[in-house]
């Protein structure tokens, strides 16, 4: 199931996407390519036992990716979706504020008032 971080709303069209990892942790060639449905679930049959790479992609939220360990016939894995985080700029504070070119620059070692 793939739900949304901020409100555990389904999201659905998510491509989900399973590719069987080795034991030495190298992901293999191939693997199996899912859609979740209106309620952000979906199924596959069939899985192997072992080590699974889920990623997860979808319009307007950042990709997902984890490894997961296969040993039961049927597993429910939920993936919480977050959106995209703001990107920090060295032109800007972090009130996205312009920092001024020409001001001095601040020395870190500079005793603290």
């Amino acid at each position: 199931m793939v739900v949304r971080d901020s409100n555990g709303k389904p999201v659905r069209a998510a491509s989900v996407v399973l590719h069987p990892v080795s034991k030495k942790g190298k992901q293999a060639r191939g693997g199996f390519e899912l859609k979740t449905d209106n309620d952000g679930k979906t199924e596959f049959e069939g899985v192997p036992y072992g080590t699974m790479r889920i990623q997860v992609l979808a319009q307007g939220f950042q990709t997902y990716g984890e490894d997961y360990v296969i040993d039961k016939p049927n597993m429910d894995i939920t993936v919480k979706l977050k959106r995209p985080a703001d990107q920090y700029s060295i032109y800007q504070d972090q009130n996205g504020t312009p920092k001024d070119p020409n001001a001095p620059a601040k020395d870190p070692n500079a005793p603290q008032k």
